[in-house]
């Protein structure tokens, strides 16, 4: 493939005997793996990251009897081209229709295309996705929601799948499993429109009085649970959620797939809402943080991971369970509703060290927590190693004794070794991809970010964007937070990088 052959880096072959010995290990007992994917979560947003404000005790476990990664990203500043890329493991800026998703976009992975999943279908695995999907379902001109639902997970390599189609604050407000809307009564069908309003139900901007939660910008259209979201609904009331028992039913059924799976291979991309806006916690976590909605969403985030983790050791699948916990981009406050997280905020700084946060070209966006537990096969420690999810695709291939063919995951590099701490070896290149489309690249101590026009800060979420007319060149060794521009000061990094970068965008 001409994108893997022609960049892939020098660390794979000198790494290969390494590889092809975990190779050879795996296939005689193929572990289980669990992604646990958070949705907005800072790298400073975990106790184990260095946050002081808020206690995570579960993540903090898995981490202390796993692998937790300094320097690991996910490849986009926002949830969408994340995901996309991290099972399809193709960089998303390569292809059209990979922005933020709206709740009725059609299926953006077509029925037939190689992904983690059905590499891992392939290799005699049972497959399940539950959670945020936010990848469309249904062909051209979207999902019928009051019939069967073609174009799903169930077309490229998920066994099983329950889902929120898209996100907490974009209807449809119903749960999907596998082809059908939970709980729909067929005389009450479901219609949706990011268009044209449905003047069926109250929105949030002509009735304000009917909220509990109230936006701070946008978020005022069809009212559902007592919030206002983004788009038009009407009918599925007897399928609507409930924002405050999400996370229990979700993590619910991630649970029963995992118990149901437990005596064969498994694989499961739990996908959790929290700490996405609408912030609603169950009333077992309201107000326990101190922090408002969005603190306390941590913390439900943090028991989810708790009920996945323990579930496993019951089962005594610890040591053949390779969990992952990671996040889809950096961390927002303010998104889109008045929920108290800016004015309790304290001296909680969800980036950490970073600068900016989703939507950003600064590390905030796209650097983010990501921790590997995996008992018996993954040393305990901590790795400054940079790794990229998007190599998730053909490093599960190699454990699994698998070869991607030609043309699947064509951006995805094997660091099975790192990932597992084999060894501490960088991989040579990221980059990574801000909401506004712009592209930077990091390459051992140096980012570059490439000029370009734009406002410097998103007012209505208050984060630092990255834009700027001059190149920007940060040594991220002494400067974590992206303060000192140095790239004057380094004319031959500027164009090493900014060829480097053209090359891989060129290369597909």
């Amino acid at each position: 493939m001409k994108t893997r052959n022609s960049l892939l880096q020098t660390s794979v072959g000198l790494l290969a005997l390494g590889t092809v010995q975990i190779s050879c290990d795996s296939r005689v007992s193929k572990p289980n793996i669990v992604i646990i994917y958070a949705d907005d979560l800072g790298y400073g947003d975990v106790s184990c990251y260095g946050a002081t404000e808020i206690a995570t005790p579960n993540i903090d476990r898995a981490a202390r009897e796993g692998l937790l990664f300094a320097n690991a990203h996910c490849t986009s500043a926002t949830s969408t081209p994340s995901r996309y890329s991290l099972l399809t493991g193709e960089y998303a800026w390569r292809q059209r229709g990979t922005g933020i998703a709206t709740g009725d976009a059609p299926a953006i992975i077509e029925p037939g295309r190689t992904t983690v999943a059905s590499v891992l279908k392939d290799a005699g695995y049972s497959t399940g996705v539950v959670g945020k999907w936010h990848l469309g379902l249904g062909p051209a001109g979207g999902a019928d929601w009051n019939s069967e639902i073609t174009h799903s997970p169930l077309d490229i390599g998920f066994d099983y799948s329950f889902l929120i189609p898209a996100t907490g604050d974009r209807v449809p407000c119903v749960y999907v499993e596998n082809r059908r809307v939970v709980g729909l009564d067929p005389a009450d069908p479901i219609r949706v429109s990011f268009r044209e309003p449905i003047l069926i139900e109250p929105t949030g901007r002509d009735h304000p009085e009917l909220l509990k939660m109230h936006p701070s910008h946008g978020h005022d259209m069809t009212i559902v649970n007592g919030i206002s979201r983004i788009g038009y609904m009407s009918g599925g009331k007897s399928a609507l959620w409930i924002d405050e028992d999400m996370a229990d039913v979700i993590t619910g059924k991630a649970v029963e797939f995992i118990e149901k799976n437990r005596e064969k291979p498994f694989f499961l991309y739990f996908a959790t809402h929290d700490i996405h806006v609408p912030r609603v916690p169950h009333q077992r976590f309201a107000g326990k943080s101190g922090m408002g909605p969005r603190g306390d969403a941590i913390l439900q985030f943090d028991w989810c991971v708790g009920e996945i983790v323990s579930t496993i050791d019951k089962l005594n699948l610890a040591r053949k369970t390779l969990i992952i916990i990671t996040s889809d981009n950096g961390p927002v406050v303010d998104d889109g509703y008045r929920d108290d997280a800016v004015e309790k905020l304290g001296n909680h700084k969800p980036a950490g060290p970073l600068r900016g946060g989703k939507y950003s070209a600064f590390d905030g966006g796209t650097k983010v927590a990501f921790i590997v537990r995996w008992p018996g096969k993954v040393k305990p420690g901590r790795t400054d190693a940079l790794f990229s999810q998007i190599d998730l695709m053909a490093s599960f291939a190699t454990l699994t004794g698998q070869e991607l063919s030609s043309g699947a995951g064509p951006d995805s590099f094997d660091h099975l070794n790192t990932l597992l701490g084999k060894v501490k070896t960088d991989r040579e290149w990221l980059v990574e991809h801000a909401a506004n489309g712009r592209l930077s690249i990091i390459k051992g101590r140096w980012k570059y970010i490439g000029p370009g026009p734009g406002p410097r800060v998103n007012l209505n979420v208050n984060i630092e964007l990255g834009n700027d007319s001059l190149p920007q060149l940060y040594d991220l060794k002494t400067d974590i937070g992206e303060r000192h521009n140095l790239a004057s000061e380094n004319p031959s990094v500027v164009r090493e990088l900014t060829d480097l970068l053209q090359n891989i965008k060129d290369n597909q």
